[in-house]
């Protein structure tokens, strides 16, 4: 049987495999699937969106690098670990742990892999000197991103597909009539919840992308209003889903997870915001924070102590004592203490107007030196 997709009441039907090409390789087979390739390139894109938003965000761009680049890898191990711990079949990966890294034979959870990612980003912040919050906010606009892409994966392996449906957009395939799970008729289409995924997470990157241009006025802000955007959708979707992870009989992990996330993601939100309202957010704030206060601090009181100390002032023309002011300061004081006799303040006027013809040359000889306390009226 050749692999097809169908959409029954829309009369559409496409020949299409999960694999886009085959090769060998010195003796080594190796195959590109259509799943992890939408996942790379949503990974890309959201990693370009953050690049051209990275500023809005007062995000150094190479700090923002490392940090995605290494929660990329700590979100890949997680997917991986939450699919392992609640599958129904964790006991045969328990058995065999080598099972556990044939993650090409499928099975990775998206909300393991959000939950090693931010966890991770709280260490990486705080290595590369970056506001989490502020991290947390561009990370939840880029996680929408490869969400609504990566979604598409499952359309190609035709898995994450729902119960039983009679809306016009049902779609069956060559897999799912194989039987995937006993909680569908397999001659009857079922919901595609992978489309309605990739839609609600489409829709919450441009409402949150909005709401980030016009409406953003604090830290943590986007990523609280996506855990509860996501947690929302992911609690309906997940209940039409027929391949859902348990716990226990009647439990949904994901149900639990996505109803934990909207609760918190509420009672966060006005926490920061409340936070906002008093107090600037100091949640989370790194080191380099700290630092930078620091900094700061010391250089304004450096500056402090720099103004605090008054420029020598330059004296202007006017108050600039010429040799007359002075000699006839000086001789007032001597005499007002009694300390000069008459005749040396005299001799001290005499040569004060001789220096000043000298300098005027049209000034007479006998000119008045100004000398209010040494007896100016004899040089008259």
């Amino acid at each position: 049987m050749k692999d097809f997709i169908a959409f029954p009441a829309l009369g559409l039907e496409l020949k299409i495999s999960d694999t886009i090409v085959q090769f060998e390789l010195f003796g080594i087979q190796f195959s590109l699937k259509w799943y992890g390739l939408l996942i790379a390139l949503g990974f890309l894109l959201a990693v370009i969106y953050a690049m051209r938003r990275v500023k809005d965000f007062d995000i150094n761009p190479d700090a923002m690098i490392d940090v995605v680049l290494v929660c990329a890898l700590f979100a890949f191990v997680g997917a991986r670990l939450y699919y392992v711990l609640f599958s129904e079949d964790r006991s045969s990966y328990f058995s065999n742990p080598l099972s556990i890294l044939k993650v090409w034979e499928g099975g990775l959870a998206i909300y393991g892999g959000v939950i090693f990612a931010f966890a991770t980003a709280i260490w990486m912040c705080r290595l590369r000197k970056v506001n989490t919050l502020a991290m947390f906010d561009i990370g939840s606009l880029g996680f929408l991103i490869g969400q609504a892409v990566g979604r598409w994966g499952n359309f190609f392996n035709q898995e994450a597909f729902g119960t039983n449906t009679s809306l016009p957009w049902g779609m069956t395939g060559s897999i799912i009539q194989q039987g995937y799970s006993l909680k569908y008729d397999t001659d009857l289409p079922v919901h595609p919840t992978f489309l309605y995924e990739s839609l609600w997470c489409a829709l919450g990157f441009l409402l949150l992308h909005l709401f980030s241009k016009k409406a953003y006025k604090f830290k943590g802000q986007i990523f609280a209003l996506y855990i509860i955007w996501y947690g929302a959708g992911r609690f309906v979707i997940e209940g039409l889903r027929t391949d859902s992870l348990m716990l226990g009989a009647a439990l949904r992990v994901s149900q639990v997870v996505a109803g934990m996330s909207v609760l918190g993601g509420i009672a966060f939100y006005f926490y920061l915001r409340a936070k906002h309202n008093s107090l600037p957010v100091d949640l989370f704030e790194t080191a380099a924070t700290d630092g930078e206060t620091a900094e700061t601090e010391i250089a304004g009181g450096e500056t402090e102590d720099a103004g605090g100390t008054e420029p020598e002032e330059i004296p202007l023309a006017a108050d600039v004592e010429t040799p007359a002011d002075s000699g006839a300061s000086a001789d007032g004081e001597s005499s007002a203490n009694g300390e000069v006799p008459e005749a040396a303040a005299k001799d001290a006027a005499d040569t004060e107007s001789e220096e000043t013809t000298e300098h005027t040359g049209d000034a007479p000889e006998n000119e008045t030196a100004q000398n209010p306390d040494s007896g100016a009226a004899e040089n008259e």
